[in-house]
């Protein structure tokens, strides 16, 4: 029989787990902090220089990672009977084995500190006038840009043997606090600051007129870049119970390109 633990082992690319590679799980780590970058406000800055682009993108990267880090000193001196709960129910790997006055730094190595990102289609629109959607090669542009940021955690984590991961940000509030303060410094842009949010990590946007397949499709890649988390979501028009054909079509879709979680939201009638 198989090990039980087999059930919640990770993926490598959808796990960022370097500290301890042995217990390649998904259980008992957590993630100790996590910051998003906002996109749209690096490329409108950019003025459509790429290569500007990129180099602001890896100065935030590092500003960032010392926030992070800052973070992780500060929690890491804390002791089990600062966190109660999450130590005294063995929440965390290794928790079980500390005493009330232990200090927990080593067991929060288990956890995860994450970059996260919003508005890639914004920043692809002020970077090349069209989003991913629109356009092969600013999907092209945005697998680069998102394969950056992954490659920057990856030679982090290397380095430091802690699980800096990369985020495909799902932060409804933030979406719409950013552009509208970038609304007020940069003014309306079409298909950038004229709406009132940005689009979720690397989504392609809602008012896109788009296939479900092609929007899984172009998608479905920054999956594996994203190895923090992720989601794509697709819309069914009416009882998706009366069209079952087409409910596992799209499941299927989803499986075969590589969609690491995905979500079918539909009408509630």
């Amino acid at each position: 029989m198989a090990d039980p633990k087999d059930m919640y082992r990770c993926p490598v690319s959808n796990c960022g787990y370097v500290y301890d590679p042995d217990r390649e799980i998904a259980p008992r780590r957590g993630n100790l902090s996590f910051t998003s970058i906002n996109l749209p406000r690096i490329a409108i800055k950019a003025k459509g220089d790429v290569q500007w682009f990129f180099e602001e993108l890896e100065r935030k990267m590092a500003l960032v990672t010392e926030q992070l880090d800052e973070r992780l000193a500060i929690i890491s001196k804390k002791k089990v009977k600062n966190f109660p709960f999450l130590m005294g129910e063995g929440v965390w790997l290794d928790s079980e084995k500390l005493d009330w006055e232990d200090e927990v730094g080593e067991v929060l190595k288990h956890g995860t500190l994450s970059i996260g990102f919003i508005g890639l289609a914004e920043a692809l629109k002020a970077l090349r006038g069209a989003h991913h959607g629109e356009s092969e090669e600013s999907q092209n542009l945005g697998l680069e840009i998102i394969g950056f940021m992954r490659k920057y955690v990856d030679k982090l984590s290397e380095e430091r043997k802690l699980n800096y991961t990369l985020l495909a940000t799902p932060a409804e509030g933030l979406s719409g606090r950013f552009v509208k303060l970038d609304r007020k410094r940069y003014g309306q842009i079409a298909g950038v600051t004229d709406r009132e949010y940005y689009t979720n990590s690397f989504h392609i946007p809602v008012y896109c007129p788009i296939s479900a397949f092609d929007k899984i499709r172009l998608e479905a890649p920054y999956h594996a870049l994203t190895n923090a988390g992720h989601i794509s979501y697709i819309e069914m028009d009416g009882d998706p119970t009366k069209n079952l054909d087409a409910f596992e079509a799209v499941v299927r879709a989803m499986h075969d390109a590589g969609i690491g979680y995905g979500s079918i939201n539909h009408p509630v009638d």
